[in-house]
């Protein structure tokens, strides 16, 4: 043990140390530090810099994390605040797969069996956890009910708690960079005008944003190309937040948010371009015909419709098969604190399914590197403000969102996430109407 404390009393110190040096034996290198609840500090190995601390906050703080070894129990002691990351919380992921068993440590079952006794030698903490807690949804998966209930969960949280860490015009998805440490408030705007031309935008037409968050777009699409627009979601506070700053630009005869299902919008015919930004992860692969079958009908022939969203990345098994089959084999993380019932799915999944609802496929964008980028961004503007935030909402939400940010943008660096725009368009009679280039784009 690299420590001044070489000789340490403490035996749930000797204990936890023990546990992680057998754990830990085959991590190359070893690049971080680990610090005990009475100051005690198991340095990094001979020659090596810490990335980060890992900071253990009581005796039995292993045995929070361990017992039993998986996503959600790591990710709930750490949001419960068993264990602190100091420092780059995105290079704690890496050790965090090594736990994990996605690439680093490789126990026998006699081992194991040690592991687990040393860690029933630790206390066991009984106290209450107290803070935002996982979700519990009720109801069948993705019914109008139960997908509002996984949309209010993550997004009533706090309006202004999402101001502190999103841009001026609190734009919840991926901005459009020319350089990774551009003005976040910039790269938003520019995505937003980005995503109006690609929609070829002219001024009196009609546009619908799914799922239009706190009305960025709709508000941007009104104000610089004069469409008449209608934005839907199904967070109450959202919709408020942005009637009332439509209210205040003096866009209410151009533009509205309402509190809508998707399913329930019944105007046939009745767009002549439709949007939609960082909903499409919600939808499910089950529901992903109607989702299309719902946009063709609304959309106006020789419409236009970009479908802005996650998909599943480059290191995820693609399995052409039905949804059931690509069931997730374990619930994650995300699906107890963050994006619940959510799926990502790939994009040839995606775009076999808008085909066979009668979409021409126009252009597919990644803008894989754009999201890690601005996840950074979100990551250390909410870090900036932790103090604010835990008085906003509590703790452990500002640890979610947190980790969340780190690790997802961990996951768009290296494959694991990435995200598409699709344009996709309802041909007339086989007419696209569509320019023969898009130098307009680009302009």
């Amino acid at each position: 043990m690299q420590t001044k404390q070489i000789l340490v009393q403490d035996k749930n110190v000797r204990t936890s140390l023990s546990i992680l040096q057998k754990i830990f034996c085959d991590y190359q290198p070893r690049n971080f530090a680990v610090r005990f609840w009475e100051g005690s500090i198991w340095n990094p190995e001979r020659g090596e810099q810490a990335l980060f601390t890992m900071v253990l906050q009581h005796p039995g703080a292993l045995r929070k994390m361990f017992l039993p070894l998986n996503e959600v129990t790591l990710g709930e002691a750490y949001i419960y605040n068993d264990f602190d990351i100091e420092g780059d919380i995105e290079a704690a992921f890496g050790m965090a797969d090594y736990l994990l068993q996605k690439g680093g440590v490789r126990l026998s079952l006699a081992q194991k069996i040690y592991l687990g006794k040393q860690l029933l030698k630790l206390p066991s903490d009984s106290k209450q956890r107290v803070g935002r807690q996982a979700v519990q949804l009720k109801g069948a998966l993705h019914s109008k009910e139960r997908d509002r209930q996984a949309v209010t969960y993550h997004y009533n949280v706090s309006n202004d708690f999402f101001a502190l860490w999103l841009d001026k015009l609190m734009v919840y998805s991926c901005a459009y960079f020319i350089l990774p440490d551009e003005d976040l408030d910039v790269a938003q705007e520019r995505k937003l005008d980005y995503i109006c031309r690609k929609l070829r935008l002219l001024h009196g037409e009609r546009l619908l944003d799914i799922g239009c968050g706190w009305g960025g777009l709709i508000i941007h699409a009104a104000k610089k190309y004069g469409v008449s627009a209608l934005g839907i979601t199904l967070s109450q506070p959202q919709a408020q937040f942005a009637n009332e700053r439509i209210s205040r630009e003096g866009l209410s005869e151009l533009c509205r948010v309402e509190l809508c299902d998707y399913r329930d919008i019944e105007e046939p015919e009745g767009y002549d371009k439709l949007v939609s930004v960082g909903m499409f992860e919600h939808v499910g692969e089950s529901m992903l015909p109607e989702y299309f079958e719902r946009a063709w009908r609304l959309l106006k022939t020789g419409g236009v419709f970009l479908n802005h969203g996650l998909a599943s990345g480059l290191k995820m098994p693609v399995i052409d098969s039905t949804p059931t089959d690509r069931r997730k084999s374990s619930v994650t993380f995300s699906d107890k604190y963050i994006f619940p019932d959510s799926q990502l799915v790939p994009v040839s999944t995606t775009l076999r399914i808008a085909e066979r609802c009668g979409f021409e496929v126009r252009d597919v964008e990644s803008l894989r590197e754009h999201y890690m980028h601005t996840l950074r961004h979100w990551r250390r503007r909410l870090e900036a403000h932790h103090d604010e935030a835990c008085k906003l909402t509590d703790e452990p939400t500002y640890r979610i969102w947190r980790l969340n940010h780190a690790g997802s943008a961990l996951g768009f660096q290296t494959g694991r996430h990435t995200i598409y725009q699709t344009l996709l368009v309802k041909p007339d009679r086989g007419e696209s109407r569509l320019p023969l280039t898009r130098t307009d784009w680009y302009v």
